[in-house]
């Protein structure tokens, strides 16, 4: 697809007005004190894959609700101080899959905690979390886009930020990580991730998010007809009584909101061709963001964004803050 989306100088000016919810902290800081009522119990299994400069660990710690979530820990064998530390989160409809995918940041020399998604991890990468809903949900189209959209309460992304965040406190458990550095990153929907926790973690040192997702959704609905955000607009397509609800219940969970509450220094990145998370969309969520910033921009790119050019940017950024 060809350029589609305002032009540059536009997109960097764009700022929309935000819809956010009167009682947004409120209700973030109601679920995770809810979460936090139960233990972390974060286990660390050594794992042996063959490498012989990592170390490899099977995580499993509890998330929204007590439940169980999956993940690794990779680090490298020679190091003589805790670590800092990168959790990632993972693009939509992919899991933790192998160790042997995750070897860029510990060989960088930081730990590398990548936290498995829960109920996905089938589309493009083995995932090993199934998603145990510990409230009704309603009627949806197939995917996790509209999976009990009708409350804030019961959607499933609800769920998902929060296994984020306690990912994040698992990783900080572990005597080889050094607390008080921990980046997040991810890409797409891991980006979108990365943005809703540095809102909801004022502790963080960076976020990097790549090309993020779950950011601006009405204008992304209406302007690109792609999944995942088409299956929020086929779901208001068949449900024509229930949009203003839909996007009630998004306001709780748009990138915009957390955007600006993040304070960590942030590296984004955007495709402009990219017709699945529009550059406005990005931009949006980029204008928003409170803290320090920086954005890298790949004209002729699609959804990919930079790729092995981003993870080029990102490791010179963390460096740079480290």
């Amino acid at each position: 697809m060809p350029f589609f989306d305002f032009p540059l100088e536009q997109l960097q000016v764009y700022c929309p007005p935000r819809t956010e919810p009167a009682d947004f902290d409120a209700f973030w800081q109601r679920t995770l004190a809810e979460a936090r009522q139960f233990p972390l119990a974060a286990r660390f299994e050594p794992v042996d894959t063959g490498l012989t400069l990592v170390e490899t660990f099977d995580v499993t710690f509890n998330g929204y609700g007590g439940q169980p979530i999956k993940g690794w820990l990779i680090l490298p064998r020679q190091r003589t101080a805790p670590l800092p530390c990168v959790v990632e989160y993972i693009g939509y409809g992919g899991g933790r899959g192998h160790a042997l995918d995750w070897l860029v940041w510990s060989n960088a020399g930081y730990a590398h905690f990548v936290m498995d998604t829960r109920g996905q991890g089938s589309a493009w990468r083995t995932g090993d979390t199934p998603d145990i809903e510990a409230d009704g949900s309603n009627p949806q189209f197939p995917g996790f886009m509209t999976r009990g959209i009708l409350k804030p309460e019961t959607y499933y992304y609800r769920r998902l930020f929060t296994d984020a965040v306690r990912a994040i406190e698992a990783a900080r458990s572990h005597p080889a990580v050094d607390a008080e550095r921990i980046a997040v990153t991810g890409g797409s929907q891991g980006g979108g991730i990365s943005l809703a926790v540095g809102g909801l973690d004022p502790s963080l040192i960076a976020v990097l998010p790549d090309v993020p997702f779950l950011c601006h959704y009405r204008a992304a609905t209406e302007l690109v007809d792609t999944a995942p955000y088409n299956e929020i607009a086929r779901y208001c397509q068949t449900h024509r009584d229930k949009v203003d609800m839909v996007f009630q219940t998004l306001a709780y969970f748009d990138g915009l909101n957390f955007a600006a509450r993040a304070g960590a220094s942030a590296l984004f990145s955007v495709g402009l061709m990219d017709e699945i998370c529009p550059p406005r969309t990005v931009y949006a969520a980029y204008n928003h963001y409170a803290g320090h910033k920086d954005i890298r921009i790949w004209p002729y790119n699609h959804h990919e964004g930079g790729g092995t050019y981003q993870n080029v940017e990102k490791l010179k950024f963390l460096a740079e803050l480290i």
